[in-house]
């Protein structure tokens, strides 16, 4: 079929991320609900993303995962959304899209594991240490609205959705620049449509156990 889209998620992950993504862009998708320990490790979605995890999409055929990639895959696929700067103005939209789907995230998820590096440590590790991360993350978004220019792009769907998940599960301490640049992504239809869905999905896998 022609500009078939599949997304591939569980409403209980990073799939929230493609999700809002998807609802920015708005073409039709065909959503499949995954369960973690079963069909997300069943063959048939090991041929998709052999890592057995979501998010993944199948655009016309092609295989894009991890989430950061799927954002910017999609701004792509669908110009006339207007979700990605000019090429001329994409240094600040690459730049923070991927640093914290790279650094930010890895300093999270060290942090949540335990891992404190020491002073040599830091000098190897990609993220330094969480409050550094931190640190430059919020030098990027404040006093704006966005993180890439005057308007909204996809970096902000993936540098938001982070925000907002750390500050909801207090893996990112709450600073005055991420609760106002997240207040204001919030307000986006998008964004409410997409979590009016996940919250739907959860809220019935939740009575059905």
């Amino acid at each position: 079929m022609a500009d078939e889209l599949i997304f591939y998620t569980n409403p209980m992950s990073r799939g929230q991320i493609a999700r809002w993504m998807l609802e920015e862009v708005g073409a039709p998708y065909e959503p499949r609900i995954l369960d973690y320990g079963t069909t997300m490790k069943d063959p048939a979605y090991l041929a998709v993303n052999p890592m057995g995890k979501v998010p993944a999409i199948v655009h016309n055929g092609k295989v894009v995962t991890e989430c950061a990639a799927i954002c910017a895959y999609l701004a792509d696929a669908f110009p006339e959304r207007n979700l990605a700067p000019d090429p001329a103005g994409r240094a600040d939209y690459y730049r923070w899209l991927f640093f914290t789907a790279g650094p930010v995230e890895q300093a999270i998820t060290a942090r949540h594991f335990g891992v404190e590096p020491d002073v040599d440590q830091q000098r190897m590790a990609g993220f330094g240490s969480l409050g550094a991360a931190l640190d430059t993350l919020e030098s990027a978004v404040a006093g704006k609205a966005f993180v890439a220019g005057d308007r909204f792009s996809a970096a902000d769907v993936y540098v938001g959705s982070q925000i907002d998940w750390g500050l909801q599960f207090g893996t990112i301490a709450s600073r005055p620049a991420f609760e106002a640049y997240a207040a204001g992504l919030r307000e986006r239809p998008a964004y409410k449509r997409a979590k009016e869905i996940d919250s739907g999905l959860i809220a019935e896998m939740q009575a059905a156990q």
